[in-house]
């Protein structure tokens, strides 16, 4: 009897694919990583480096530009620990190079190996040997050495150790890394960028020498900064701008101490700052030694502990203009700063980190950064006046910019709607609408907003179906009337050049709650966007607000007190109560609590998860290269009211494809 074929349409208990081990890394090397070049796998062991020298541990940290293409980082660091996991009972050197979620870094507690570290997502240097055709390890520990080499992600050489004679006793550990160049863009490492990162390092762990060795070519390039973070920002002001600091730097240095306003021992952060007139600013910021480019809420939280001190000075001497308020882009506008920060739990956007996204950082930041400020200018009153002088400049330049943009918009005003509660700032570039689900919710948002610059609409019910509807009939509807005046531009074609002179807000926000109606009121209110006001959206002013579904209640573990976390949906769920679980806690340990609409949200938490600048997650809308003709025929597939029965089929066809990848 013929065996049958299974055919593509298939679906058993066969078709579902369990991966194991480092395969999911090897099969989206993109999820975990950069893949332009090798440099962020090979940045994964310096991080591990660094994080001995940050314990002080380490005082010598050396990367080899090898002729075969390898690349060797070693340190004087501990060595890595070589001997049985008491629960795998392999070695667990091996674990740590082969295993996602395994490290020495969510040991957090008073006797964790590394207290506060920049690895935290525990995929790091297994990354690293996942993508790598070849790894060596060598450790010197306890009086041995030992030896252990992987192939793609596999051992192919088991743990050898031998005893140190005692003229050769040393400790540390030496990873060698040949990157498997199908996994990226281009095999080179750019120099640059290395040297950047390595100078970095340098910098802020003062004492410690890194050096740079290129066994290509001869060179070798050592960085060792006895100054610190100052030293390194008079260095780049002098290399970026040739500007001379307006006002001596402004340094700085706190962590906490026990149980200070609910931070734990040992968070805080070390901080450069300096005022130029003119020339480009310098501006970089690291959590626990690792680069944050993109910024976060530890800059946030340094921009607003800032802005709170010179607002302080400027009252306390009466030296604001009137008709001028000062707002914290004035005090930021003409800021270089290097800030280094400590926080024990960091929670970063995505694996390469790029973004800090904790939310206790900006008043973590902020509550030690303007004290110090504050105490400073008040000692040094001239320098305190003069820099007062250059904030108050930037807040008129700004106001006479408004004023221009004000000057363009038309004579003729609508009334507004009267349900809108409006903002007090008439900076279209800074204004924000939200544009919210519902009047429970639109209550909420109206307390916990900033009535600076954020402007509140509640929309009652689901929005009309725009999709058919015809320009001039728009207006019938009052829910879109109200919006189209209240944003105070006319409805307009994809080919239509609108007068945008009458914009409101920079940002038009959508609002609603984090469920299945919520998600239909933002596919209603994109579809009016997209068909009516595309050059909202052509633009960038239109965003879809993200908030949480999920509060998570953890009690105080190790060093950490008691916190509220919020999770966008289930995955970001299932990762918080994993985390919880390597912190020590036992399932049941926490309560979870699940937000049934954005009514629920007391003023607090709506401004602190879903409004606030600093720690919100805004999606902002575009429209990126498409056919206008095949998006049309799309939306009126899926937005066309006789199109049931197509929408049906589409969706048999392609529903599923929303969990593939899961």
């Amino acid at each position: 009897m013929a065996t049958r074929k299974p055919s593509a349409s298939d679906y058993s208990e066969s078709s579902i694919r369990v991966l194991k081990g480092l395969e999911p890394v090897k099969q989206r090397p993109g999820m975990y990583t950069r893949t332009e070049n090798p440099l962020h796998i090979i940045q994964e062991v310096i991080d591990n480096a660094s994080d001995e020298a940050l314990g002080g541990f380490c005082k010598n940290v050396s990367v080899t530009l090898n002729t075969d293409g390898s690349v060797s980082i070693e340190d004087d660091g501990r060595g890595i620990p070589v001997g049985l996991h008491p629960e795998e009972k392999v070695p667990t050197v091996e674990i740590v190079f082969t295993r996602l979620h395994a490290g020495g870094k969510f040991d957090k507690g008073s006797g964790g190996a590394y207290s506060f570290s920049g690895g935290l997502h525990g995929v790091g240097v297994s990354v690293t040997n996942a993508l790598s055709s070849r790894l060596e390890i060598t450790v010197w520990r306890e009086g041995g050495e030992h030896k252990i080499t992987f192939a793609d992600g596999d051992v192919i050489e088991n743990l050898k150790s031998r005893t140190l004679a005692k003229d050769e006793r040393r400790t540390g550990t030496r990873v060698t890394v040949w990157p498997n160049a199908k996994y990226f863009d281009s095999s080179a490492i750019p120099n640059a960028e290395l040297q950047r990162l390595l100078r970095s390092k340098a910098v802020l762990l003062p004492g410690v020498r890194v050096t740079l060795n290129n066994a290509k070519n001869g060179d070798t390039q050592t960085w060792q900064y006895d100054q610190g973070l100052r030293g390194y920002l008079v260095e780049s002001l002098a290399q970026s701008s040739n500007a001379d600091p307006l006002i001596p730097l402004f340094e700085g240095e706190q962590y906490a101490s026990g149980d200070v306003d609910g931070f734990a021992e040992g968070e805080g952060a070390a901080w450069v700052v300096a005022w130029t007139e003119e020339g480009n600013v310098v501006r970089e910021s690291y959590v626990n030694l690792i680069p944050t480019p993109a910024g976060g809420t530890h800059e946030a939280g340094l921009r607003e502990g800032l802005f709170g001190a010179v607002k302080s000075f400027v009252e306390m001497h009466s030296m604001l203009p009137k008709g001028v308020k000062l707002l914290p882009e004035d005090v930021f506008a003409r800021v270089s700063f290097v800030l280094s920060a400590k926080v024990l739990d960091p929670q970063f956007q995505g694996q390469i980190k790029e973004r800090l996204n904790s939310r206790d950082a900006v008043r973590l930041i902020a509550t030690f950064a303007r004290p110090a400020l504050e105490l400073w200018l008040n000692h040094h009153v001239d320098y305190g006046k003069k820099l007062a002088e250059l904030v108050i400049k930037q807040a008129q330049s700004r106001l006479r910019s408004a004023q221009k943009v004000e000057k363009k918009k038309s004579s003729g005003v609508a009334v507004l709607p009267g349900k809108l509660t409006d903002c007090e700032s008439d900076d279209v570039s800074r204004n924000e609408l939200f544009l919210v689900e519902g009047d429970s919710a639109g209550g909420s948002a109206k307390m916990g907003r900033d009535k600076e610059f954020q402007a509140i609409l509640p929309l009652r019910g689901k929005v009309l179906n725009s999709w058919e509807t015809e320009r001039d009939r728009l207006f019938a509807n009052n829910e879109i009337h109200d919006i189209a005046v209240a944003i105070g531009v006319d409805p307009h074609g994809p080919n239509d050049t609108p007068d945008l002179s009458g914009l409101r807000y920079g940002k038009i926000c959508i609002l609603s709650d984090a469920d299945v109606d919520g998600s239909h009121i933002q596919v209603l209110l994109l579809t009016l966007f997209f068909k009516h006001f595309p050059q909202l959206i052509a633009r960038g002013h239109i965003c879809v607000a993200r908030p949480p579904l999920f509060r998570i209640d953890a009690p105080a573990r190790g060093k950490k007190q008691a916190q509220k976390l919020y999770a966008l949906d289930d995955g970001e769920l299932t990762a918080i109560e994993d985390k919880l679980r390597k912190d020590g806690l036992k399932d049941g340990a926490w309560a979870i609590s699940r937000f049934k609409g954005l009514g629920e949200m007391n003023a607090e938490q709506l401004w602190e998860t879903t409004m606030n600048p600093d720690t919100r997650r805004l999606l902002p809308v575009s429209l990126g290269d498409f056919d206008l003709a095949a998006s049309e025929s799309r939306f009126n597939m899926l937005m066309g009211k006789g199109e049931a029965a197509a929408r049906r089929a589409w969706l048999e066809e392609h529903g599923n494809e929303a969990e593939a990848d899961i």
